[in-house]
């Protein structure tokens, strides 16, 4: 892609992500493949509604190299990884998605509900161990869970989401973020019924003996 649209793309999908609530203020961060040997991505503590293409840095995928006087995202060995996975991926989203994020917390893998999540996102959702961010350990381990899918869940830190081009890594994102929600509420409603279970039998008899009238 021609760096100059790749930034485009990157500046519209911060909008678009903070409009559908899948990125706040300055958090999470947003790549766009150029070629096999570098990236665009979102600068360090950046708001996404300020953003212009004249801030999104191009950073080479081997060494992490830039050439700007602006910092690139501190997540950059991140997208990178990802990108090293397959060059068939042409963006990366970092988010901290409230439904991702909480089963994120929890470390619980969660599983396709439905034939469209598993054609987009993949089988499962894998959560990769924690580790500090910005980290090597963080990058090798997010891209390890991510192999063979289109998401990984990272543990207290949110989720990373990846397509062939920007439209497919939201799509994955939102499509993330129904799936956890209704894993919780699989888990909750699993977690009722268990502990709203009694005794019917003597519930009523328990009525008639105390309170109906004879």
């Amino acid at each position: 892609m021609d760096i100059q649209q790749a930034k485009k793309t990157v500046c519209e999908a911060g909008i678009k992500l903070l409009k559908e609530g899948l990125v706040a203020r300055t958090w999470g961060n947003i790549s766009v493949r150029v070629d096999d040997d570098s990236f665009v991505i979102t600068p360090s503590g950046r708001n996404y509604e300020d953003l212009t293409p004249d801030d999104i840095v191009l950073v080479k995928i081997g060494d992490l190299s830039y050439d700007s006087h602006i910092k690139p995202s501190s997540e950059k060995g991140l997208h990178a990884e990802v990108y090293k996975l397959d060059r068939g991926i042409g963006a990366v989203v970092h988010t901290h998605q409230m439904n991702a994020s909480t089963v994120a917390a929890a470390r619980k893998e969660v599983p396709a509900i439905d034939d469209e999540m598993a054609r987009l996102v993949g089988s499962s959702v894998r959560v990769a161990p924690y580790a500090l961010p910005g980290t090597g350990k963080l990058a090798r381990g997010t891209a390890a869970a991510l192999q063979g899918r289109k998401a990984a869940l990272m543990a207290n830190h949110g989720a990373v989401c990846a397509g062939a081009d920007m439209n497919e890594a939201f799509m994955v994102s939102k499509k993330l973020e129904e799936m956890c929600a209704a894993y919780i509420e699989k888990q909750y409603m699993e977690e009722a019924g268990e502990s709203g279970t009694f005794d019917v039998k003597r519930m009523h008899e328990y009525y008639l003996k105390k309170y109906a009238k004879r």
